[in-house]
């Protein structure tokens, strides 16, 4: 009996003993939090498991831009947003992880080590008490920080900056004589500029819509200009010291000069009408670029236009599609402001060869809904490298026939690069008939500009009596903007500018 009894002693000890070692030996849950060597996107997927205690947490490192490993199967991962279940089955509250790996309705959580920085966005109304950006995207290797919200178009956004190089040609000319910047851009040379400005010879009124016109010693036509309404017209010879005859003329009314690009204006032959001046010595400038300036007398103080004609070329490439969504928004806006009827509207559009179309041109109209829907049907998307059919286009708008003869016309080039080498005779030839019919060419650069074209867009704004527009980072609007080489300038509302240069130059 005894041994018996001994027996079943010596048993029960080893019994117990098994069961300990056995419940010693059992694979212990992974703590909380634990990360494996995976740091693929993978590892990300959460077990259907949910076991673990945020007691049990063992920090783990993790680095701010890693994607973190999945926990194990036993690893601290909860199905409710606020309460995991301790190691007694009861509930206790649970702490904010550093980071949330959302999946249906399951979350895998991951707890830096102490001192280890970690990247910590948490899902909107977590139920920790706190709101947050929604979960980042992956890419697969890194975690993606959520991209900061889209400023949406609207009218009104867009800044920009404006600059005049004809009424401030002395800093051009000195721009231009220490090589800051050079021309011609293009086949467009602007440098050598004659400034007439013509004067009704009965009261001194400028004489509005006047035609000025050079011939060289041949008589082949030089150029041709149209006055504003302050009287004044810009005159260009290719070169330096080229000498010229002019006339100007309203009607029957002339007034005849002759001059050398470069040089002060010789006076005119003795019993030719009308008078001509050459500006002081002191306020000449030296070097390359002309600084003529003539002023003429007429016999008639030629006739205001009523009518204004503007027209939208826009660059409708790929890069555009910033200002391609806020000119679409600020159109309208702008046209309700100048609230006229007299004035009409023509937008037109240009990729490059090999896209969906080259030139896609409209007619005037005063229609602004109209107007509006031809705009809000294109998209930007094409061209490729950076240069475009900037020759193209110009030779069409500029040379349609849909201009008014007795209007104000001016021309908005919104683009964001230079026109295709090669192009120089057909780009010449545009510009050279814009200033024949008074077309005022107004570049606006966009963002992503280069160098090439802020002076391509200068050179055609000072040969048609037009001003140099450029957009600014000051809206925070899309990429950087290139800052053009100028002088001081104020930086408006887009949207203001286009209102105020309109406005300029209408009669």
């Amino acid at each position: 009996m005894k041994n018996t009894k001994m027996i079943a002693l010596i048993s029960a000890l080893v019994l117990s003993v098994s069961m300990t070692a056995c419940s010693s030996n059992e694979a212990a849950p992974a703590p909380a939090g634990s990360v494996s060597a995976d740091h693929s996107v993978s590892a990300l997927t959460p077990p259907t498991s949910l076991k673990g205690s945020p007691e049990d947490k063992t920090p783990a490192a993790t680095e701010k831009n890693d994607v973190p490993a999945a926990a194990s199967a036993d690893a601290g991962i909860k199905e409710d947003a606020d309460y995991a279940p301790d190691g007694d089955g009861d509930t206790i509250a649970a702490e904010a992880p550093a980071y949330s790996a959302k999946s249906d309705s399951i979350r895998a959580e991951v707890y830096p080590a102490d001192g280890a920085e970690a990247y910590s966005p948490i899902s909107p109304d977590d139920g920790y008490g706190e709101t947050a950006p929604a979960m980042p995207e992956t890419d697969g290797d890194v975690i993606m920080p959520p991209e900061p919200p889209q400023q949406q178009p609207e009218a009104g956004l867009l800044t920009a900056g404006e600059w005049k190089d004809n009424e401030n040609w002395g800093f051009f000319t000195n721009l231009v004589n220490t090589d800051k910047i050079s021309f011609p851009s293009y086949g467009v040379e602007p440098r050598f500029r004659t400034k007439v400005t013509v004067k009704n010879s009965a009261d001194g009124q400028p004489a509005v819509n006047a035609k000025v016109s050079i011939y060289s010693e041949d008589d082949s036509l030089l150029w041709t200009a149209v006055t504003d309404k302050n009287g004044v017209a810009y005159l260009f010879t290719e070169n330096a010291d080229t000498e010229f005859r002019g006339v100007a003329e309203y009607g029957s009314a002339k007034t005849k000069f002759t001059g050398k690009s470069g040089t002060d204006i010789q006076k005119i032959p003795e019993g030719e009408q009308g008078t001509a001046q050459s500006i002081p010595d002191e306020q000449r400038v030296n070097g390359n670029s002309s600084a003529s300036e003539i002023e003429l007398t007429l016999d008639s103080s030629g006739a205001a236009y009523k009518k204004t004609d503007v027209m939208f070329i826009l660059d409708a490439t790929g890069s555009m599609g910033d200002e391609m969504a806020y000119i679409q928004k600020e159109f309208t806006d702008i046209a309700e402001k100048i609230g006229d009827e007299n004035t009409r509207y023509s937008v037109n559009f240009y990729r490059d060869e090999y896209d969906e179309y080259v030139t896609k041109c409209f007619d005037f109209s005063d229609n602004v809904q109209a107007v509006q829907s031809l705009l809000n049907d294109e998209t930007a998307t094409g061209g490729g490298d950076a240069p475009e059919a900037v020759d193209k286009i110009l030779a069409e708008c500029i040379g349609s026939s849909g201009w008014s003869e007795d209007s104000v016309k001016i021309a908005f080039l919104i683009f964001d690069a230079p026109p295709h080498y090669g192009t120089e005779a057909s780009l010449a030839a545009s510009i050279q008939i814009a200033a024949e019919k008074g077309i005022r060419l107004i570049p606006v650069v966009a963002s992503n500009s280069d160098r090439d074209t802020e002076l391509f867009g200068r050179a055609i704004a000072i040969k048609t009596g037009g001003t140099y527009v450029f957009l600014t980072d000051d809206s925070g609007v899309g990429s950087s903007h290139l800052e053009p080489i100028i002088g001081k300038y104020d930086v408006e509302k887009l949207n203001d500018l286009i209102v105020r240069v309109i406005n300029e130059y209408k009669q």
